[in-house]
């Protein structure tokens, strides 16, 4: 088949090869060793891709599940899109890391290399594509802080409001699940316990209305709920020296040697919403070193295919398979592209302008006068 290149070959293709990679970006020379080289180090490195391909799966789905856990206390306020991003980069990796490692085995030899020559562009600008997801997906992980704090903030809001609920139909779990993040993650109310004062958090079927006191209470409300400077049982402090204290926390005689300034360690004094933000921060930070990490190796992965192809490309037009050839990123340099792209666009402008003289394409005396007229001569038959 290389028979066919070296007879097409127009004299002094070298020079004008030379001529055409003086302003390219990265020019490698290889020789076919090293080509052949590099196709096998690449088909490699694709298959290990593979395996961060599934790492990054693992990574979104294991952050969905924890996000998953504590849903019930956050706001649909798009806290799902990471791991989704995550889950979706992981198995299109997988796919384009697998067609990479064939087409980089076929590349090794150079009769193959035309089954797949026309194939490599698409398939190295879809790669760049694909990697760009990857750094998004890290950024991502670093950058979601503040939407987390606003979703669990509204959303523990929300849980702390239904904390009564018990016999509503889509409540009635919010207790518990309130209760186990309090005692899970050593933490009391959205803010901090006192929180829980602003709240009705007993559910009015165990207030006994035959109570005035009860009543006066209730009365003294603008909205009609039952305040109390109380809160659940899920906030008292496993390291408190004597029995939690839970009601009456404004009233410091209401208690045996009660000092409300040293209360600290009978309850909780971290929020929820604090301790649950520090628990996903860390999960998110560490998440995304590893696919910072995953993205440089992807970058290496498509630099190297950028140099095969190229290098490939150019040995074709060379015509013989055991002469060296260049390879590189980008045949021209950033400021020759940005120029060629913005004269292709301003000659693009230049198709759709019209002239409006209504003289043109008229022809003028002058003109008429300078055109002589073409005499026929016409034979004279006697």
């Amino acid at each position: 088949m290389f028979d066919t290149f070296k007879s097409a070959k127009p004299f002094g293709r070298e020079t004008l090869s030379d001529r055409r990679t003086d302003m390219a970006v990265g020019k490698v020379t290889f020789s076919k060793a090293e080509r052949e080289k590099l196709a096998e180090v690449l088909w490699l490195l694709n298959w290990i891709s593979v395996v961060t391909g599934v790492i990054l799966f693992s990574l979104g789905l294991f952050l969905k599940v924890e996000i998953q856990k504590w849903a019930e206390v956050m706001s649909e306020h798009g806290t799902f899109y990471v791991p989704h991003m995550l889950i979706t980069t992981g198995l299109a990796a997988c796919c384009i890391n697998y067609l990479g490692g064939q087409i980089c085995l076929d590349c090794a030899d150079t009769n193959k290399f035309l089954r797949w020559k026309l194939v490599m562009m698409p398939y190295i600008v879809c790669t760049f594509f694909f990697t760009s997801c990857v750094l998004a997906g890290a950024l991502m992980c670093y950058s979601i802080r503040s939407q987390l704090e606003e979703s669990l903030f509204l959303g523990l809001r929300n849980a702390m409001r239904y904390y009564k609920d018990t016999d509503t139909p889509g409540r009635c779990y919010l207790k518990r699940t309130v209760d186990m993040l309090q005692i899970q993650f050593q933490c009391c109310g959205n803010t901090g316990y006192r929180d829980w004062f602003q709240i009705q958090w007993i559910s009015s079927r165990y207030l006994d209305m035959t109570n005035s006191a009860v009543v006066d209470r209730l009365r003294s409300n603008v909205e009609g709920k039952y305040l109390m400077d109380g809160v659940p049982f899920s906030c008292c402090s496993t390291f408190s020296p004597r029995p939690c204290i839970q009601q009456h926390l404004n009233n410091r005689t209401a208690h045996l040697h009660y000092d409300q300034q040293s209360q600290q360690q009978n309850l909780w004094r971290r929020g929820c919403r604090q301790a649950l933000l520090d628990h996903y921060t860390g999960i998110m930070e560490s998440i995304g070193l590893t696919v910072l990490l995953i993205w440089l190796f992807e970058l290496l992965v498509l630099t190297g295919v950028r140099y095969l192809q190229t290098a490939m490309e150019n040995v074709l037009l060379l015509g013989d398979p055991d002469l060296e050839s260049y390879g590189w990123i980008l045949e021209n340099s950033l400021a020759e592209m940005a120029r060629s792209n913005f004269n292709i666009i301003k000659n693009l402008g230049k198709c759709y302008q019209v002239d409006d003289d209504p003289n043109i394409n008229v022809p003028t005396a002058a003109a008429e006068r300078e055109v002589p007229s073409q005499q026929v001569q016409v034979p004279v038959t006697s």
